[in-house]
């Protein structure tokens, strides 16, 4: 399999899996699934962006499936990576590897890990899907993607006002920008 469509994907496995298991597979294992799905995708970043960086790798596009189709309008999913898109992956793997990992002595006593760990690597997810978009559709899939995921992020804890007011009002204002 591709190396560039692991990369992308594979936070949204760790994300399915963690959520849809919450409860299931429990705290550590929903920890060390998402965890470990991004360092795995960090790891698979790095030669991409050091063969760019080595001029070794041209620009290339993955496809995944054909999306839209409707008479002449074709919009296939595919993953673009040019030299940006690899400095990127490089930078969103890696910092969401972190925050990971950091997260697992910040969240230790919340009881709704799985949940918290399932949302970072959707935004992680959503942040890769707009990274590498091959179209302008494909990218507002993902720019809004990172705006749910922040949403969630922002109201995780939502049994406190406060955290829902806030997640509304970044709710609102990602809105407002989109419409810009």
């Amino acid at each position: 399999m591709n190396s560039i469509i692991l990369i992308v994907f594979l936070p949204l496995l760790a994300a399915i899996v963690a959520g849809f298991g919450n409860r299931i597979i429990g705290n550590f294992a929903a920890k060390i699934v998402t965890t470990g799905a991004l360092f795995l995708s960090c790891a698979l970043s790095w030669p991409i962006f050091l063969e760019f960086l080595a001029s070794s790798r041209g620009a290339e596009v993955v496809p995944v499936l054909t999306w839209i189709i409707s008479g002449d309008l074709n919009f296939d999913w595919a993953l673009r990576v040019d030299a940006l898109t690899a400095v990127m992956l490089v930078v969103v793997t890696t910092v969401s590897a972190l925050v990971h990992l950091y997260s697992w002595g910040y969240m230790d006593e919340d009881p709704d890990q799985p949940r918290f760990f399932a949302y970072l690597s959707l935004f992680t997810f959503a942040m890769l899907m707009l990274v590498t978009a091959d179209n302008l559709v494909q990218m507002f899939f993902g720019w809004e993607g990172v705006g749910l995921a922040s949403y969630l992020l922002i109201g995780f804890w939502f049994k406190k006002p406060s955290a829902n007011a806030a997640a509304i009002k970044a709710f609102v204002v990602n809105r407002v920008g989109d419409l810009g």
